[in-house]
Parts: C-alpha cells; sequence; structure tokens
C-alpha cells in the first residue's frame, strides 16, 4: 500500500513538472512570436519612414535654388575692390530698380561679377533684345521679354554686359527634365552667393505653359525676391512641372521666366543630354560669352 501512495505521489510530481514545462514552452513560443511580430511592425514602419524621407528628397531636387544660404539677409564677403556689401531684402521686396551703374552698351574689357546694389534702369522698354550665348558646345541665341518683365530682363543684360557670365560653367544638366543652370562666377555650382544683390519678383505665378522647351528663367532660393545672377535654360517638355502646383506646392510658377531660345535649341537637348546621372555634365560646359544686341 505504501509503495502505490509513494508511486502516485511521485506520478502526480512528473505530471506536474510536465504541465510546468509544457507552459513554459507555450510561454516561450508566445514570446517569441509578439518578438517576431514586434519586429516586422517596426521594420514596416522604418520603410514607411524611409519612402516619406524619400518622397520629400525628391520634391527638394526638383528645386532650382540659387544662392548660399536662403536667408532674409544675404551677405557677400568678398575682397572685390568693387565693394560688394551685405544687402538686406525687405519683406515686401527690393526696389524695382536701384543704384548700381549701367555698363557700356558694347561691354568691358574685364568681367566685373561683384556689386553694392542693383542696377538702375539701364535698358530702354521701347526696344527689344536678345542674348546670344556662346558655349563650348555651340551657340543659342534667346529672345528676351523685356515688355512682360522689365525688372529680370534689366538685370541680366546689366550683368551680360558686364561681363558676369563670361567664363562660366553651365553646372547643372538634367536630361529628364530638360533644366541647364548656370550662372555662378564665384563657385560654379548653386551655391554661389551673387553679385551682392537680389531683385523683385515679377508677374508671379507662372504656370506650366511658361516653362517650355527653350524658356529662359531666373533660379532662386525658397524665399521671395531672391532671384540675382543664376539661372537656368528648358531643353524639353520636361520643365513643364515647375509650374505645377500639385507638384511643387508653393513654390510652382516662382521662377521668373523672362526668355525663349529662338535659335539653337538643339544645343540645348545636346547639353542637357550631357547629364551623367547625377545632374551633372559628363563633361565641362563652359559659357564663353554672352553678348546681348538691342534693336
Amino acid at each position: 500500500m505504501g509503495t502505490d501512495k509513494r508511486e502516485r505521489k511521485k506520478a502526480n510530481r512528473a505530471a506536474k513538472l510536465a504541465a510546468e514545462q509544457a507552459e513554459a514552452e507555450r510561454a516561450r513560443r508566445r514570446r517569441a512570436f509578439r518578438n517576431v511580430v514586434l519586429f516586422g511592425v517596426g521594420i514596416i514602419v522604418v520603410a514607411v519612414l524611409l519612402s516619406l524621407v524619400g518622397c520629400s528628397d525628391d520634391v527638394d531636387d526638383q528645386a532650382i535654388d540659387a544662392g548660399a544660404s536662403p536667408d532674409t539677409d544675404q551677405t557677400t564677403d568678398t575682397d572685390d575692390p568693387t565693394g560688394a556689401t551685405s544687402t538686406s531684402t525687405p519683406a515686401d521686396g527690393p526696389a524695382p530698380f536701384g543704384s548700381g551703374a549701367c555698363p557700356p552698351v558694347e561691354g568691358v574689357d574685364e568681367p566685373v561679377i561683384d556689386f553694392s546694389d542693383s542696377p538702375d534702369q539701364c535698358i530702354d522698354l521701347t526696344k527689344t533684345y536678345a542674348a546670344l550665348f556662346e558655349t563650348t558646345e555651340g551657340d543659342f541665341t534667346v529672345a528676351l521679354d523685356a515688355a512682360a518683365n522689365p525688372i529680370t530682363v534689366n538685370n541680366f543684360v546689366v550683368l551680360a554686359r558686364y561681363g558676369y557670365y563670361d567664363g562660366t560653367d553651365l553646372f547643372r544638366t538634367e536630361a529628364t527634365t530638360g533644366i541647364i543652370q548656370g550662372g555662378s562666377p564665384h563657385t560654379q555650382s548653386n551655391t554661389d552667393p551673387g553679385p551682392g544683390y537680389t531683385i523683385r519678383d515679377e508677374n508671379l505665378p507662372f504656370s506650366s505653359d511658361d516653362y517650355g522647351p527653350g524658356t529662359l528663367a531666373m533660379a532662386r532660393t525658397s524665399l521671395p525676391h531672391s532671384a540675382s545672377g543664376q539661372f537656368f535654360l528648358l531643353a524639353n517638355e520636361g520643365g513643364r512641372y515647375l509650374g505645377d502646383p500639385a507638384q511643387l506646392g508653393d513654390s510652382a510658377g516662382s521662377y521668373v521666366a523672362f526668355g525663349q531660345t529662338t535659335d539653337g535649341l538643339d544645343v540645348l537637348e545636346a547639353i542637357a543630354a550631357l547629364d551623367d546621372g547625377t545632374r551633372v555634365p559628363s563633361r565641362q560646359v563652359t559659357i564663353e560669352k554672352v553678348t546681348v544686341t538691342e534693336s
């Protein structure tokens, strides 16, 4: 009898131990399953966040920035004797024209790239203006719309006649969008501080119709009235997105379009096609000279 009782107790202990081990195994499996689920959720969250960041970067990449710092006070420190100084842009924009001296119509012997103020009105609004771009990849001509955009055309004509663009690179080329950006004599990049001033925006907003093949427009920072010397050209239909709020939001239509290519669009197409896949031309493209004519 005693032996049977001991056997039953022994069996009960074994059963209890087995049950505890089984429960422990189930708990371990539950923890493992929970960890797998949490790990999977974590991966999904990270993927979503990376996707959102990627989308944000895509939008940023579509912008055409100009200037070292998108600050209201654009400071240019230089040793140039022409006296480039800090310039402040009021909230309502700079005056349409400044006090800067007008260059000779025939141009200057040595380029001037730093100024103390935006130019006075130097163009005659009763005349028409065109710019001939001579580049290492060929020449093209752009008709400038002074009647619609007198401030922007005046600025471009003055800088061109001062030789501001001569010897500068077209540093950004995009095969897909057709964007060709230049106008940076200090750095040959979009970080260029500009001539020492900014000009007032005009006729905003522009639409997708204004950003067709052959368009010449001003680059700018994200702030209003921030254009100065940098510009871009469009070689194909891919630049239409610049006027589409669905793609660029509030930045859409903020780039002043002030010229249209009348000859040499094939040269622009060839330059844009040099895109090496990183929005940089596969070989250096230099503007040898910009000559402005009036009639």
